[in-house]
Order: C-alpha cells, then structure tokens, then sequence
C-alpha cells in the first residue's frame, strides 16, 4: 500500500517556474517506478514525466527541455521541476506510483491531485 501526498501546486504566470512534490509511504517507494500525469477537463489523463526505479527518465513531447522529473529514495520523494511554463501547461497534476514486488504483481497508486495554472 502506498499513499501519495502532493503539494506545490498554485497560479504562475507564463515563462515562470513551479516546483511540485509527491512524498510517498511506505518502503514501496524505492521499488516502484514514479510519474506524473496531467489531466484537462474533457480529455484523457495524460502522462507527462516518468523516473524508473534506475533513474531513467521519460518525457512527453509537450514538456520535454521545459520539465524535469526526480527522486530523493531516502526521503521517499518524487518531484517535477517546471520551467518556462506555458498556459496549455493548466491542468491538474497527479503523482503516480508503478509498484512491482514481484514480476507477475502489479499495482497502480495515485495522489489526490493539485491544481496547476498558468496565466497568458
């Protein structure tokens, strides 16, 4: 079991910077591949930024050179750092845990959300 706090979100004006936090329970966190999805009203939930539990990074064309996804494993932290954001950059952000215990065991933990936007 794995509960995800986030924190960070707010207003910030086009080109500016917002730092979120996702702090995660639990031992799980190490082993567990984090991300962090954005959803608009009307559309699907998106992925935006992903870390492995190696450290490998991912990122979605939209955000890519813009955000940056991290991991602090002894504080059981994931964060993402965005810069020169931009208003299609509004939306709610919601941490996201992949945790694998075993090969054939799967499970998905997501965060209550915090809302991100970005004025023109």
């Amino acid at each position: 079991q794995v509960l995800l706090v986030e924190s960070g979100g707010g207003l910030v004006q086009a080109g500016g910077s917002l730092r979120l936090s996702c702090v995660a329970s639990g031992r799980e966190f190490r082993i567990s591949d984090m991300a962090w999805w954005r959803q608009t009203p009307g559309k699907q939930r998106e992925r935006i930024a992903r870390v492995t539990t190696g450290g490998r990074t991912d990122y979605a064309d939209s955000v890519k050179d813009r955000f940056t996804i991290s991991r602090d494993n002894a504080k059981n932290t994931a964060y993402l750092q965005m810069n020169k954001v931009e208003p299609r950059d509004t939306g709610i952000y919601y941490c996201h845990a992949d945790y694998r215990p075993t090969i054939d065991e799967r499970y998905d933990y997501w965060g209550q959300g915090t809302q991100v936007t970005v004025s023109s």
